[in-house]
């Protein structure tokens, strides 16, 4: 397993592990479940919308690593840069530095 010293290290691995535009469009949906589902949870105060956050987040993301990318996701080897991964690439792809095409 590889190590990192710091999240600026582990991100272009994780670019890396996000090659294929299919994978990286159910990550940026997943991303917009999270957030939808965040909002209805400070909105309504119902816990349930916590289970769409997380099934939403990682539900996209996985079928986008096992189906088209073919590899682990890197949340079971780096749970916490994976995270923060997923929403820097997020705001990467609405920046336009990371294509959708």
């Amino acid at each position: 397993m590889a190590r990192f010293a710091s999240f600026r290290e582990f991100y272009p691995y994780y670019l890396g592990e996000h090659t294929d535009v299919r994978c990286r469009r159910l990550h940026f949906a997943g991303s917009w479940v999270v957030l939808a589902a965040l909002v209805m949870l400070v909105a309504t105060g119902q816990f349930r919308w916590l289970v769409l956050a997380l099934a939403g987040g990682y539900g996209f993301a996985w079928i986008g690593h096992f189906v088209f990318e073919k590899n682990r996701p890197a949340t079971f080897r780096h749970p916490f840069y994976s995270l923060m991964g997923d929403w820097v690439m997020f705001a990467d792809i609405l920046r336009g530095r990371v294509s959708l095409r």
